[in-house]
């Protein structure tokens, strides 16, 4: 049995649309997303390095 819901990150070398697509082929159609900025300090500075990008995936019935 699947869950209902389930969050996604869309993964480094991968694209939203290509998360999409593995979403829809487990079955999870997307109802949310979340963004958080991923920081690494470089001489003591906040340096942005990319955004997080998750999916909240509700499982379709059959």
């Amino acid at each position: 049995m699947s869950k209902k819901q389930v969050w996604y990150e869309v993964e480094e070398n991968e694209t939203i649309e290509q998360c999409l697509e593995r979403m829809k082929k487990d079955g999870y159609m997307p109802v949310g997303r979340r963004e958080e900025p991923i920081f690494e300090e470089v001489n003591g500075e906040p340096v942005h390095l990319r955004q997080k990008i998750q999916f909240k995936g509700m499982y379709l019935s059959e």
